[in-house]
């Protein structure tokens, strides 16, 4: 059993200037998109695992492996998500059976080698709807400087019966990123309640 891919789309975004400034490096963000009859459209169907099993290990790899040259191979990813849009024949659980599985998800963690929980989107919608991967690092889960979105659209795509499914990468964090991270937060916070007069 083998998903029926009608397309794979490859999209790619370089900031070269930011609030006036060159961005340097400059970011590139870049996804890779697949589009896939849904094969439980239509119906109920109780047990998706036969259908996760056969499709998400070929398309984790199949997605993967188109978009690590996007950016020049895994070593350059710092940072990462993914997200599924379901055609209204389909139920949001079809999406979510075929990104929320390791059986998908461990192929772009371990060419970005990371161990991170990915973050994602996944809902129902129609051609052309906003494809929105929400971005954070790799390995520093709390690193603000990566709080990023890839966002694009297929003008085609999802059709009723199908599921588009998307991962993305970032080769770094927003350019000028200055507004520190959640441990630093704590930290401040934790000094913050120890320096504070008492009532």
């Amino acid at each position: 059993m083998k998903p029926e891919v009608r397309k794979y789309v490859h999209f790619v975004e370089d900031t070269l200037i930011e609030g006036t400034k060159p961005a340097d490096p400059p970011l590139r963000m870049a996804a890779v998109a697949a589009v896939l009859t849904n094969p439980w459209a239509g119906r109920f169907v109780a047990d998706l695992r036969p259908e996760i099993h056969a499709f998400a290990p070929l398309l984790g790899h199949e997605m993967v492996e188109r978009l690590m040259p996007l950016v020049g191979g895994g070593e350059n990813v710092q940072a990462f998500g993914k997200s599924a849009i379901v055609g209204v024949n389909g139920e949001i659980e079809h999406g979510s059976a075929l990104i929320h599985t390791l059986r998908f998800g461990n192929f772009l963690r371990d060419a970005a080698q990371s161990s991170e929980f990915i973050p994602f989107t996944n809902k129902r919608g129609g051609p052309g709807n906003s494809i929105t991967l929400p971005l954070k690092h790799t390995t520093e889960g709390g690193a603000r400087s990566h709080f990023m979105t890839v966002e694009f659209n297929i003008p085609d795509a999802p059709a009723p019966d199908e599921i588009l499914i998307a991962i993305g990468v970032a080769t770094g964090g927003r350019p000028h990123h200055r507004i520190g991270d959640r441990f630093q937060d704590m930290q401040e916070l934790d000094h913050d309640q120890t320096v504070r007069p008492q009532a």
